[in-house]
């Protein structure tokens, strides 16, 4: 017979908006162990699986902190309450927590009163688009699935009122599928989950109910949209559409941005993290929820997994008018499930671009043919061993639905090139991660030559400023003396002046160097590197602080 051995949750605080997805392992009757749901309409062997969700309330209230919503609350800010700050920004779990977070905690009552919207809503530009409870549940635009998820949890809207009632707790039945999202109303409670066995003839139970309780709801910290800075007089002038988008006809706006593949996301790698923030159900609304506040017109993202880019952004993406193109990583090295392998995907607007080309660059491929061209025979299985790393670059020319052209050119096309690439090579191959970024570039060349076509190159390079590969492509070359060029066991990298290429790049950080006037500028160039004009830091760890993404565009 069906029966159920063991159900637990992947990760230990429940997150309102983010789905709760049980693992359950069943014993199927030839005794073997599988993982996947028997629901109504397919039992297995006359039997299924029925689910149910509880919400135990207790007589007493609880307040999580604003900070740490893991903890409870112990004091309020009184400051908040009479600004109308939403009241789960005022609770706070100690008087250091409270103390700690002043600095920023301040910048909520001095914009609380002058935070306005494009609709006129103070909270919303302060802090995004939540509930008005103020307990960080996402707006139903950002994401249909959760949305409706948290609607229904289930196939049945209304339950029970109160189930069942002992030693000043009630039990609210909230759900009736395997997978539930934490509302509004679970924060600060603890959920129940059950899953029993059904015979499918009688619809009654075959065995006692599997259960497990969770950590009591949290609600999804909310922390401050970050704001778009100008960086010349021209930019600062620029007006927006409706949509809070630039609409001068000739610009547009780019985003690159590193998601961190969620099988990257340990918590041994990431052990200063707690376990609920790394999870990807949590971590994929923070991310769809910035991604589109950017609003921007490209998007190129690195570091997601194939299943995550099919399931999870090329859908959501296309709710706001976003094409997908995606390369994924070839898996030569890679010994894991091929589903979790990750890419390279670029987006972009459909009413502004259309696609015209798409070229995907394995480096693998360019791996074997260097060594079929320059390695004897018997070195050949070393050298790839070095260079064979699976990463990837996809390169995508689009045609603008806009023109920056005068009225002497009305009719020409207006073409752009767009790399998307993450160099993800280990610190001790200098020479490997400086032929890739170099192979990119001599493909880029080519096809910059054949129609005079512009230039983004964007992407996670792994390399810091005033790196060999930040040298070569921001400037163009390489210093033969360069300390990096020091390592080159395969003689890849010679003779040093082959390392050099024509695309007059430009990196779009320099730009609060060069013309750098507008508002916040002063502030912006104190964050800036002086000696490379690059920021302070793109990646920030515990372990690593640096800037390692850049967006580079031909002048």
């Amino acid at each position: 017979m069906l029966s159920v051995l063991r159900v637990h949750l992947p990760s230990d605080i429940p997150i309102v908006g983010c789905e709760l997805t049980p693992y359950v392992v069943l014993r199927r009757p030839d005794k073997d162990y599988i993982t996947d749901d028997v629901p109504e309409s397919a039992p297995l062997d006359g039997h299924f699986l029925r689910y149910k969700w509880y919400r135990i309330q207790s007589d007493r209230k609880v307040a999580v902190c604003s900070v740490h919503p893991s903890e409870h609350a112990t004091l309020q800010c009184i400051g908040c309450v009479k600004a109308k700050i939403p009241v789960a920004k005022s609770y706070h779990c100690s008087p250091k927590c409270f103390s700690d977070a002043w600095q920023h905690h301040r910048v909520l009552h001095d914009r609380a009163a002058s935070a306005v919207n494009e609709n006129g809503n103070e909270e919303e530009e302060l802090f995004g688009r939540y509930n008005s409870s103020g307990s960080g549940v996402l707006n139903t635009s950002l994401s249909g699935s959760a949305s409706s998820a948290s609607l229904t949890n289930g196939s049945t809207p209304l339950y029970p009122a109160a189930v069942t009632q002992r030693s000043g707790e009630t039990w609210f039945e909230v759900g009736r599928s395997k997978i539930y999202t934490p509302s509004a109303d679970d924060i600060g409670h603890v959920l129940k989950f059950e899953c029993v066995v059904v015979d499918a003839e009688t619809k009654l139970p075959v065995g006692h109910p599997n259960t497990l309780l969770t950590s009591r709801v949290i609600p999804a910290p909310s922390p401050t949209p970050r704001r778009l800075i100008p960086v010349s007089g021209l930019d600062a002038m620029v007006p927006l559409d409706l949509d809070g988008r630039i609409s001068s006809t000739g610009t547009f706006t780019v985003l690159s941005y590193n998601i961190l593949s969620d099988v990257y996301a340990t918590n041994e790698t990431y052990s200063y993290c707690p376990s609920w923030a790394l999870s990807w159900p949590y971590r994929r609304q923070n991310l769809l929820r910035e991604i589109v506040g950017y609003r921007a017109d490209i998007v190129c993202l690195q570091e997601v997994q194939s299943d995550h880019y099919e399931e999870f952004f090329a859908p959501e993406l296309d709710k706001h008018g976003y094409q997908a193109l995606y390369k994924r990583k070839t898996n030569e090295v890679y010994a894991g499930n091929t589903h979790t392998i990750d890419g390279c995907a670029t987006f972009f607007r459909r009413d502004r671009f259309s696609h015209v080309k798409k070229y995907e660059v394995e480096f693998n491929k360019a791996a074997q043919s260097l060594t079929d061209a320059l390695v004897p025979s018997a070195q050949r299985k070393t050298a790839l061993n070095r260079l064979v790393k699976d990463n990837v670059a996809l390169i995508v020319v689009l045609e603008a639905k806009f023109s920056n052209q005068g009225a002497d050119n009305p009719g020409k096309r207006q073409l752009l090139c767009v790399a998307n690439t993450h160099i993800n090579v280990h610190q001790d191959l200098k020479d490997v991660k400086l032929w890739q970024v170099l192979t990119l570039l001599k493909g880029l060349e080519k096809i910059a030559a054949s129609a005079d076509i512009p230039m983004l190159v964007c992407g996670d390079f792994n390399s810091v400023p005033g790196s060999a590969p930040h040298s070569l492509l921001a400037m163009g070359k390489v210093d033969p003396l360069h300390p990096d060029l020091v390592v080159d066991p395969l003689g890849i990298l010679r003779p040093h002046n082959k390392l050099t290429h024509q695309l007059p790049l430009v990196s779009a950080y320099s730009s609060f160097a060069r013309v750098g006037v507008g508002l916040g500028s002063d502030q912006q160039r104190r964050r800036m590197d002086a000696t490379t004009n690059e920021p302070l830091f793109t990646n920030c760890t515990r372990d690593f602080i640096g800037a390692l993404d850049y967006i580079f565009y031909t002048g």
